[in-house]
């Protein structure tokens, strides 16, 4: 079972996490190597746009929006969240300038990583737990029983569940912090 786990929940989480940190490293490293890095400094307006972009799931999901099918929504949410970290990533670079830009970057990360849980994780587990019941029903054990058999797998899964509550503040972090590096960059490049 404990394969069946590493396989079904685990890696695909891995994989995905570690792809961004792959394209972000070896983006990076073209733009080094091509003497580019001048891109990367504009990278962060597109990528900014993606991850604003990818708000309308939640948006929609909190009917402030009426139409788009959510399911299609939370799929366009993933694809620009992801992608406009990547080019956050590229922007940030390896390039050590200031706090507050990397703060946003640090803040962002963990906003990464706890949407792919949210999105990995918890749907996995939640598939897991239900198999579990229904399982534990096709072997003839009454419902308290079953209720009995997957108890901590559920309160775990209730648990998890709860991840939106540390989600979406990690977000405003992040934003409140991108917020604060674009104004600086308006107010140090005399834009403001």
């Amino acid at each position: 079972m404990s394969t069946s786990l590493w396989r079904q929940h685990i890696l695909p989480f891995s994989v995905l996490l570690g792809l961004l940190g792959l394209a972000a490293l070896a983006g990076d490293a073209l733009l080094h190597r091509f003497n580019l890095v001048w891109i990367g400094r504009y990278l962060g307006i597109p990528g900014t746009i993606l991850i604003i972009g990818s708000l309308v799931y939640s948006l929609r999901k909190r009917k402030y929006l009426h139409s788009g099918s959510p399911k299609t929504l939370l799929q366009f949410h993933e694809l620009t969240a992801w992608l406009g970290s990547l080019l956050v990533l590229l922007h940030a670079g390896v390039h050590f300038n200031a706090i507050l830009p990397w703060l946003a970057t640090l803040a962002m990360g963990v906003n990464v990583i706890s949407g792919l849980v949210g999105k990995m994780l918890l749907d996995r587990s939640r598939r897991h737990v239900q198999s579990q019941r229904e399982h534990f029903q096709l072997r003839g054990l009454s419902r308290p029983e079953v209720e009995q058999a997957v108890f901590w797998d559920a309160v775990t899964l209730d648990a998890m569940a709860r991840w939106r509550k540390v989600h979406i503040p990690i977000f405003i972090v992040f934003a409140v912090l991108a917020l604060g590096h674009i104004f600086s960059v308006f107010l140090f490049w005399g834009w403001i």
